[in-house]
């Protein structure tokens, strides 16, 4: 009963996160709306190019909501694990996103530090309170959330949020003293900060789909620790991995005495699952083998 309970927390927790992204993404899209608007409205370069990287968020935003939501969907006959690593699969499309949109501004924010233009002021100051507002009510929903894709998306608003802390206080000088060349700096400065960030989430990413054992998790010591239950032999071909950073999978071979009891065979194979799902391990495969077996051919690693 233990796996059934875990299943429904997981059920739970993804609507959470999938609810937490339908609304980021809402609120970037009409603050994107918006944005445009206002960049028309003060003729500011910054707020254009700003509302074309905000569009690029609604759209990952958008495929997201749409990815986390289908990877509610429990096993089938086509996809016997779940559809869990669509929701990975958003957070690799938008860390793309992001990767992409960070080095458009750094095209665009480099020359602009080389010949600084003229910017509005005012309407920057009024849009930069605006943009703080809006994107940081979304940040604080999603601040507390746990999956990969939650997380990248977080990046995202983050990521605008800094951005118009900046634009703000650029504005706030730009009112008093006549400075462009502070606009593309701090655009530059920010970007790197981002970058970095979205390097390391895709890093994490990246080693979940290539099947990377999780990093909490070493093979020899859990091999250890399975070779110590009782009337166990020896442990070997043994396999963890993840399936999108929170539900880990482990395969292993286990080797008992040719002469033993069915009972004990059952009770052997109900410690090792309890030790296992111990460690966070929420499915667990085994094979048994005798100690005279022939292990055919799989068992050399």
């Amino acid at each position: 009963m233990a796996h059934d309970h875990n299943h429904h927390g997981h059920h739970h927790h993804g609507h959470g996160s999938q609810g937490n992204i339908k609304i980021a993404f809402l609120l970037n899209l009409f603050f994107t709306l918006m944005e445009i608007v206002g960049g028309l409205w003060t003729n500011s370069m910054a707020i254009l190019s700003d509302a074309l990287h905000d569009l690029g968020d609604s759209v990952s935003l958008g495929i997201s909501w749409y990815l986390e939501k289908y990877a509610q969907r429990g096993p089938d006959q086509k996809y016997s694990f779940g559809y869990a690593r669509f929701s990975l699969l958003g957070a690799l499309l938008n860390s793309v996103i992001l990767l992409g949109g960070s080095l458009v501004i750094l095209v665009r924010a480099v020359p602009r530090i080389i010949n600084p233009e003229p910017l509005n002021a005012q309407g920057m100051l009024l849009f930069a309170i605006l943009g703080i507002v809006i994107n940081g009510a979304a940040v604080l929903k999603l601040r507390k959330g746990v999956s990969l894709n939650e997380r990248v998306v977080l990046w995202h608003l983050m990521e605008d949020v800094l951005g118009w802390v900046v634009i703000l206080a650029a504005s706030i000088v730009l009112n008093f003293v006549d400075i462009p060349i502070l606009d593309p700096i701090l655009s530059v400065l920010i970007t790197l900060y981002i970058l970095y960030h979205v390097l390391v989430n895709l890093r994490e990413i990246l080693s979940i789909f290539l099947q990377k054992v999780p990093k909490d998790f070493s093979i020899p010591e859990i091999e250890q620790e399975l070779a110590a239950v009782s009337a166990v032999q020896s442990v070997h071909h043994t396999h963890i991995w993840s399936l999108e950073g929170q539900k880990h999978f482990l395969s292993t071979h286990v080797v008992l005495a040719d002469e033993i009891a069915r009972e004990e065979i059952i009770s052997i194979k109900k410690d090792i699952r309890n030790l296992v799902q111990a460690k966070g391990i929420e499915h667990v495969t085994m094979e048994i083998e005798f100690a005279n077996e022939d292990c055919q051919g799989e068992c050399c690693y």
